[in-house]
């Protein structure tokens, strides 16, 4: 029987694992607030309706590819090719559009989910059973999916006259004709809100953690330690597949050397700077939004105040290093907390 000193230690050591759980989360809120007021001081017009528009426009496409991606990082792994997933489902349905104009864009939308998916696969079957390492594979799945969109596409872009304006709208307006709420951020905050329920209360979504905490005492435990990692590249492909469709939906075209290039390294700021760990087994959904939103509102802040483009990649990598900081802070501490050393 465990004395009352060992039962009070596991107390602490939970209550402090909670604490420092919520720290990330409770931080980015802090910074938001921070970000908005610093740029507040320089441009007191900045919250107005058209800005709130542009943060809220900004982030649908990554808040769905990174719910994916939050996952694979769960489980000690990493998928760098949603930029080229994203690109490809986005250039193949739009070329279907383009050579059928009557094509109904619900189908349109669920032919770039399975695209994304069968892409996704290949990720998850090299990973998962040919035992290669997630940054290997995706790296060159990369390469390979991005050669793939121009050689279906043959190196032409879909142009706005080619996407259905019914598409288009998404992102113009929501329910009931609201403009500052369009449909595109309801679909991303659907697909956060299944992605949750999916990691709580399902057997498969609470494996995706145990794998991450442990991938060997899962294993010892009877979980399926290959599939489950296989579904969640084939989640995040789907993911990526349907962020392909939005983005011609949001900015109208798609654009082979152009369309999602660097996007998995927002996606993974998205991620990291969320609070999801880096070596695996932690991590929230409503940190991914709440990353996507810091992200979004830094970007667009950086134009309001003139700031180059180009420095947003500097942004990026720079709350990447400070997230995988304060992970490593975190972890020494818990291990301070649960070992008392």
């Amino acid at each position: 029987m465990a004395s009352a000193s060992d039962v009070l230690h596991r107390q602490q050591s939970s209550t402090t694992s909670l604490r420092l759980s919520r720290f990330r989360e409770i931080g980015i809120i802090v910074f938001l607030i921070l970000v908005i007021g610093i740029t507040l001081i320089f441009k007191p017009d900045f919250l107005r309706p058209i800005n709130i528009r542009s943060i809220l426009l900004w982030v649908p496409l990554v808040i769905i590819v990174a719910t994916g991606e939050m996952m694979v990082i769960i489980t000690r792994g990493i998928d760098v090719s949603v930029g080229s997933i994203l690109a490809f489902s986005g250039i193949v349905v739009g070329m279907v559009f383009r050579d059928n104009p009557d094509f109904n864009i619900y189908l349109g939308v669920l032919l770039g989910i399975l695209l994304g998916a069968i892409l996704g696969i290949i990720n998850g079957a090299l990973i998962a059973w040919a035992k290669i390492p997630p940054i290997i594979t995706t790296l060159g799945t990369l390469s390979v999916y991005r050669g793939l969109v121009f050689i279906v596409s043959g190196g032409r872009q879909i142009d706005p006259n080619h996407v259905p304006v019914d598409l288009i709208r998404w992102s113009q307006r929501g329910p009931f004709g609201l403009q500052w709420l369009p449909w595109v951020v309801l679909i991303a905050l659907g697909v956060a809100v299944l992605a949750a329920l999916f990691l709580k209360y399902t057997q498969r979504g609470r494996n995706i953690y145990a794998i991450g905490s442990n991938p060997d005492a899962a294993r010892l435990r009877g979980i399926p330690v290959e599939t489950t990692t296989f579904l969640v590249y084939l989640l995040t492909g789907a993911a990526a597949g349907l962020a392909g469709i939005l983005y011609a939906s949001r900015f109208g075209f798609v654009n082979p050397g152009e369309t999602g290039v660097g996007f998995e390294l927002t996606v993974i700021a998205a991620v990291v700077i969320g609070g999801t760990n880096v070596f695996g087994g932690s991590g929230s959904v409503l940190g991914v939004v709440l990353g996507s939103l810091l992200l979004g509102t830094i970007s667009v802040a950086l134009s309001v105040l003139g700031v180059a483009s180009t420095w947003q990649l500097a942004v990026y990598g720079f709350v990447i290093l400070l997230a995988v900081s304060v992970d490593a802070l975190i972890q020494r501490e818990l291990r301070r907390a649960t070992t008392g050393e």
